[in-house]
């Protein structure tokens, strides 16, 4: 670092100092206790991960419909999704097939 850089962080930190100085001494010149102001940045927090459903998911879950006798309804399902078979579905629509997966047989 320069030593300009440096002696503005010195002025910079004296500044700050001398505000946490005044508000102290406005506190206790009214009798008030003393808030301690922390900088205010938004602290972001991690949006809640889904859960990928993974492939042997789907299969077990439509395997579990197909032995229920729902064998035409399974295969419609996949076709739905752009395959003839399970592995040519994209993952990203296995959340949806077993949502729909889920209804068959409670019609």
């Amino acid at each position: 670092m320069s030593k300009i850089k440096l002696l503005l962080d010195v002025v910079s930190d004296m500044r700050s100092l001398a505000d946490s100085i005044q508000a102290v001494a406005d506190a206790m010149a009214g009798n008030e206790p003393v808030e301690a102001k922390e900088p205010t940045t938004p602290v972001k927090e991690p949006a809640p991960k889904k859960k990928e459903i993974t492939l042997e998911e789907v299969r077990a879950k439509l395997a579990e419909k197909s032995q229920a006798g729902l064998t035409a309804q399974v295969r419609e399902i996949i076709q739905k999704y752009g395959g003839s078979k399970l592995s040519e579905v994209d993952p990203k629509h296995y959340t949806d097939m077993l949502k729909d997966a889920e209804v068959l047989g409670n019609e």
